[in-house]
């Protein structure tokens, strides 16, 4: 598929682009746009908000987006978008792609059910960074693979679909440099009454370094709780224990190195955080149900896995 074939904005009744691409565009529509996909995308759906409202609805879950408004919609999951009523206008940059296996869980503080994740509010600061990002995915998306990207202006926001794998990924760096950037500065929502800080401030350093050298001891040490007293509640709040949640991580970091470098299955296994090729393969292969090997050549179970990311195993049981 080539940008040509996609229509200027999405109408009621056009599906998704197709799962594999990265497609990015600029929309400003007016009062009385909508779509709605009864069966959802197969590929995630991240919307950035600069100016006017919208509003967007993934399964049961609702929310309306103002500017400096990050909401993305997991795949699977039946949603629709559209401007808010009364706001006039709604200016948005989209992307469609398939997450890295690692967003989730960069996400997951900004869950509100149904695989909507809505990261509110980013400082000011940050904006200017995000839009260059955004701008940055438009003009790398186009690129041919020969000379250098095309520039891309304020008023260039023809849609783009990366073709080749220089421009596919190129495009998702500046996609999770947007992510990073919006999850780590937005307001984190309050946790839930009960849940300790603590446990919270132990998940972060999981998720933020999962091929560490992290214990129990090491991270109750970090978060200054005793480390039985540790295991307990962060085995109470995530319905896992500390060393499973940290194998998780560390298998999700794993398969985005697969999919994103050429590194081989043991330097792939030792970034991750496994001393032991064997047993890394081991773990992957329970894990996933293939080996890391046919996990790089398989671009179905690839999506299979980030469709399983979704879930994402540290968040919090309901």
């Amino acid at each position: 598929m080539s940008a040509d074939g996609l229509p200027e904005a999405a109408v009621p009744g056009d599906p998704a682009p197709p799962p594999g691409l990265v497609v990015v565009g600029r929309f400003e529509q007016g009062e009385g746009y909508a779509v709605h996909r009864p069966r959802g995308a197969d590929s995630w759906l991240f919307t950035w908000t600069t100016g006017g409202r919208g509003w967007l609805r993934q399964g049961s879950a609702r929310v309306q987006a103002a500017a400096g408004d990050l909401v993305v919609l997991a795949p699977g999951v039946r949603h629709g978008y559209g401007v808010e009523p009364g706001a006039g206008r709604w200016e948005f940059w989209w992307v469609h792609c398939q997450a890295r296996p690692s967003w989730p869980s960069w996400l997951s503080p900004y869950d509100t059910g149904d695989g909507m994740y809505v990261v509110t509010p980013t400082p000011a600061g940050v904006h200017g960074r995000v839009e260059a990002a955004f701008r940055r995915m438009l003009a790398d998306g186009r690129w041919t693979g020969t000379g250098t990207p095309p520039a891309t202006g304020p008023g260039d926001d023809r849609v783009a679909v990366a073709h080749g794998t220089a421009a596919r990924e190129l495009a998702l760096c500046s996609l999770e440099e947007i992510v990073l950037l919006t999850a780590a500065t937005a307001r984190t929502p309050s946790s839930r009454p009960g849940v300790d800080p603590r446990v919270r401030r132990a998940q972060a350093l999981i998720a933020a370094d999962p091929g560490a050298p992290h214990t129990v001891r090491s991270l109750a040490e970090q978060v200054a709780l005793s480390p039985s007293r540790f295991a307990h509640l962060f085995t109470r709040t995530f319905g896992q224990s500390p060393m499973r949640a940290l194998r998780e991580a560390r298998l999700l970091h794993a398969a985005r190195l697969l999919e994103s470098t050429d590194l081989t299955v043991e330097r792939v296994a030792a970034a991750s955080g496994f001393a032991s090729p064997f047993h890394f393969n081991r773990v992957f292969r329970e894990r996933y149900g293939v080996p890391p090997g046919a996990y790089r050549m398989a671009p179905a179970i690839s999506m299979s896995i980030q469709r399983q990311s979704v879930m994402d195993p540290h968040k919090l049981p309901d």
